[in-house]
């Protein structure tokens, strides 16, 4: 159940600012990963405010707009393909999420992670495992991150009509993987998400 325990207790510690942060698109075989950090008003109710996965499109869709009116500082930040499968998805991730944290406009005293790892933040950070159903700072920063890349996947999908992306979001759906069989992989895939492309290969040896 989301409240402001967390936060409250973090602002009754002597940290006044606390933002969530949470990531989208770590499972996907293409596309970036994109982090939001959001500072709300400690307290703000906002009607429907919940788990972006738990959350129909069109509800996100609505919440996006809400917490983005209503928040007192929010940033999106992405981790590209390129770092990806230069590192891996982790590296990507978290750096995606300490440059969200960072370009906020205003600088947050203490960040709540979405996850079990809050390493290399220039804040004090906590991680917080499914934080997006527990904390309303977490919640909103997860729509943020799930809308926006959500919107992504469509405009990939316009540039790669062939793969379903908009459908799909980009996981390894059977459809999604019988595309990569058929066409191969894009400048937008990631490489260390589809190997099977070379198992099937060497199944055909």
């Amino acid at each position: 159940m989301l409240d402001y325990t967390l936060e409250r207790n973090l602002i009754i510690g002597g940290s006044p600012i606390i933002c969530g942060v949470d990531e989208a698109g770590r499972g996907p075989l293409c596309g970036p990963v994109v982090a939001a950090a959001v500072i709300l008003p400690c307290g703000l109710e906002i009607d429907g405010l919940n788990d972006s996965k738990k959350l129909t499109p069109k509800k996100r869709d609505k919440l996006f707009d809400l917490i983005c009116e209503n928040a007192v500082a929010y940033s999106i930040a992405y981790g590209t393909v390129e770092q990806i499968n230069e590192t891996n998805i982790l590296e990507a991730t978290l750096d995606a999420m300490h440059r969200a944290v960072d370009t906020l406009s205003l600088k947050p005293t203490h960040a709540l992670i979405d996850g079990n790892i809050a390493r290399g933040f220039s804040v004090s950070a906590t991680p917080v495992v499914h934080g997006d159903a527990i904390s309303p700072s977490i919640a909103a920063a997860s729509i943020l991150a799930k809308v926006t890349r959500d919107r992504l996947c469509i405009d990939l999908d316009a540039e790669y009509p062939m793969y379903g992306i908009a459908k799909h979001k980009g996981y390894g759906t059977k459809e999604h993987m019988d595309a990569l069989r058929k066409y191969g992989p894009t400048p937008i895939h990631r490489t260390k998400f589809i190997r099977f492309l070379n198992e099937d290969k060497n199944e055909d040896c």
